[in-house]
């Protein structure tokens, strides 16, 4: 549980962020940035993986970079779902924003997380 409600708030975190340097990306609130964390993450469980399945080869052939596409669509479907307080002005903004949030999923995973859980199994 604790795991899920730190990974709502990096996603709430990193909406915020990408809201504030992408102009047609836009994030009413911090509570819409809460509300579409949540949005997002039950969509991961349930939408992203039959994505995954049924454009496998496509997926496979452009060695995972696809990925992005579906991340994005992801995207697409929370701002639908979430209305006004919540817009992304086209599919290239969500691509884009898809490809900033992936990279800073990396970077506070490698750079902030794995130190902390390294730090946590060493005692």
């Amino acid at each position: 549980m604790m795991k899920w409600l730190l990974s709502l708030f990096i996603n709430s975190v990193v909406l915020i962020v990408v809201a504030g340097y992408i102009d047609t990306f836009h994030l009413e609130s911090l509570t819409a940035a809460i509300f579409a964390s949540i949005i997002l993450s039950i969509l991961n469980v349930i939408v992203r993986p039959i994505l995954i399945i049924l454009t496998l080869p496509v997926t496979v052939l452009s060695l995972g970079l696809f990925l992005f596409v579906i991340n994005a669509i992801t995207l697409m479907i929370t701002q639908s779902i979430m209305g006004d307080s919540f817009v992304i002005d086209g599919f290239g903004t969500a691509m884009i924003a898809a490809i900033i949030i992936s990279i800073l999923h990396l970077l506070i995973q490698k750079v902030i997380l794995d130190p902390l859980t390294e730090k946590r199994n060493r005692k």
